[in-house]
């Protein structure tokens, strides 16, 4: 009875090993794995570290562990894409704007890939002070994998233009550069002539000043200035013709004081007004909305984000300015116009920041009106 007891006792302990080696033995796992796991490949996410002459990419299939970087060549980058997505991949690409241009992400979706271009930013979240390529391709992988996850705020994505809307921008840019290295040429030679405390007349280039100024100064000067006029007088022309080109493109009726020039440069720099659905959209792109640091029970506002275009943010500057003389009755103009008039008593600081704000209103009640959400009468621009 004892040896049929302990047989029994034997029995069931080899039949509890039996079932513990078929999960758990090297040999049976694989078969186990397969049987009871069926993995997918389908979805392939890809952090992407740009550079001119080679690409760092760290990829991830599906919600597995990210795999070692990788350095590709541009074209071999592309060749590897497009073998994916002939597997059947639905591949999501993220890389930051660069200098490089959008090519890549237009080439990337012709291919059938997605692709999200972001915002540069700082990728060290534990702050290690440890920087490489291989090292941001990975957290933009992590990153992109929470984004897909639906977590919107771990990429800060942006619109890319389309070729046509870019082509259009490159106008207005390309005179802005070119007026930036004409004042440039002009402080050089104004510099010259102050340092010997000569006189200084206004577009000292220009053919009025220049025969007004070689009654006044030495020909040594004038020999040295002469270096300068004819790139100065060839920028001057090529200026003038950007400046024709772009107010034909004007709309026929403006509200007086909002230049064609103006109009055309802030249309193109916005690309589609259509893109924002309100207005807090459209301040937080001009980056005229004010900064805030508040922890507890203390607020300190700051001062301006300065997020998003710069180029937009300068012209709205300008173009309150030009509000404030030619639109008086301008709402936004008529809430501060005791610190913007002529002859106002505040400081300049004080008439700072009430123009930020009328050229904050106005970029939210220019989106208004070229959507149709209002007039311009209603508006109350002359």
């Amino acid at each position: 009875m004892a040896c049929k007891g302990r047989g029994r006792v034997f029995g069931r302990l080899t039949r509890s090993m039996k079932k513990y080696t078929v999960f758990h033995s090297v040999s049976a796992a694989p078969a186990a794995v397969k049987s009871k796991v069926k993995r997918s490949d389908s979805l392939l996410k890809i952090g992407l570290d740009i550079h001119r002459e080679k690409f760092v990419m760290v990829a991830q299939h599906e919600h597995a562990t990210p795999r070692p970087p990788h350095r590709f060549g541009p074209a071999e980058f592309m060749l590897w894409v497009e073998a994916r997505l002939r597997e059947g991949c639905e591949v999501h690409v993220v890389s930051e704007a660069c200098g490089f241009g959008y090519g890549l992400y237009r080439s990337l979706l012709k291919l059938g890939a997605h692709c999200y271009v972001i915002a540069p930013q700082k990728l060290d979240e534990r702050n290690r002070r440890v920087k490489t390529d291989g090292r941001d391709a990975r957290l933009l992988c992590l990153r992109l994998d929470r984004y897909l996850a639906g977590s919107k705020d771990s990429l800060a994505v942006i619109r890319v233009p389309t070729e046509a809307e870019e082509r259009a921008r490159h106008w207005g840019r390309q005179r802005e550069q070119l007026v930036h290295h004409r004042q440039k040429l002009e402080a050089q030679g104004r510099d010259l002539l102050v340092n010997h405390e000569l006189f200084v007349p206004a577009r000292w280039w220009r053919r009025q000043s220049w025969n007004r100024l070689g009654k006044l100064v030495p020909t040594w000067t004038l020999a040295h200035l002469e270096l300068y006029r004819p790139v100065l007088l060839s920028l001057d022309q090529q200026i003038r013709a950007l400046t024709i080109e772009l107010e034909k493109a004007a709309p026929a009726e403006l509200p007086k004081g909002m230049g064609a020039l103006s109009s055309v440069v802030i249309s193109r720099e916005i690309c589609n007004w259509e893109r924002f659905t309100n207005r807090r959209q459209i301040s937080s792109y001009t980056g005229l909305c004010p900064g805030e640091y508040s922890s507890g029970s203390k607020r300190i506002p700051g001062s301006i984000t300065r997020h998003g275009n710069g180029r937009l943010r300068a012209a709205l500057v300008e173009l309150a300015w030009r509000m404030v003389r030619y639109q008086p009755q301008y709402h936004a103009v008529q809430k501060r116009l005791a610190m913007l008039a002529r002859g106002a008593q505040a400081t300049r600081a004080q008439r700072k920041k009430a123009i930020v704000a009328v050229a904050r209103q106005l970029a939210v009640d220019l989106w208004r009106l070229h959507t149709g959400r209002c007039t311009a009468t209603i508006l109350g621009f002359k």
